[in-house]
């Protein structure tokens, strides 16, 4: 009894292989967050918060006082130091061989992607200050949305490689898109089905996420 055929080995005889892009796993090119200067006003003000508490806990004259004192440095502390450092680690970004992801939030976790074969331009701006450090924010043209992606360290570098990248994937969908119209042509045409334009391997992100 012949062995039955698995749904990839009968797509790949209709549509040939997959492309490159999506035969080969989904790697992680990049990793970054925001530009560190971001933690010199949080480091500003711990050093102010226990400066503080060092002069006024111990020298007001009654007890209340000086817990008073050392509470109300502790939640300075929490409020303008140490929860904007955590801030600024929870809000990271993933540039993956297709996919940008941005994940942000403390307490409430927020997750934004956008495929990279779906960016037409990438665009950069750059204040004075960010000039001077080498940062820069860098905006996603897709369709009529954009992902913006504020105050990217290197961002010349980031964003020659996200062109790059948005290029290869680009050309990659428009070569398989040609493909399948062809293919699907021979086929029969218009009674192909109503899903025989998808690119093969469009979704393959969103049904295997690797854990970027």
């Amino acid at each position: 009894m012949p062995k039955p055929r698995s749904v990839t080995a009968e797509v790949e005889s209709i549509l040939g292989p997959a492309p490159a892009s999506y035969a080969q796993p989904e790697a992680a090119v990049l990793r970054f967050r925001r530009h560190g200067r971001r933690l010199v006003p949080p480091a500003i003000a711990m050093l102010a918060a226990a400066a503080a508490a060092g002069y006024w806990v111990g020298a007001l004259p009654a007890v209340w006082m000086n817990l008073l004192a050392a509470a109300g440095a502790a939640l300075l502390g929490l409020l303008l130091g140490v929860l904007p450092v955590l801030a600024w680690l929870a809000h990271r970004t993933t540039v993956t061989t297709r996919r940008v992801i941005v994940r942000r939030g403390l307490f409430v976790h927020r997750r934004s992607e956008v495929s990279l074969s779906r960016v037409r331009e990438v665009r950069t701006r750059r204040g004075p200050l960010q000039r001077l450090r080498g940062s820069g924010d860098i905006e996603l043209l897709h369709g009529a949305e954009s992902m913006r992606l504020e105050d990217v360290p290197g961002v010349q570098v980031v964003a020659d490689a996200l062109r790059e990248l948005m290029e290869r994937n680009y050309e990659h969908a428009t070569r398989l898109q040609q493909r399948l119209a062809a293919q699907v042509g021979g086929f029969g045409g218009p009674g192909a089905g109503p899903g025989a334009g998808a690119p093969f391997g469009s979704n393959a992100a969103a049904q295997s996420d690797p854990g970027f």
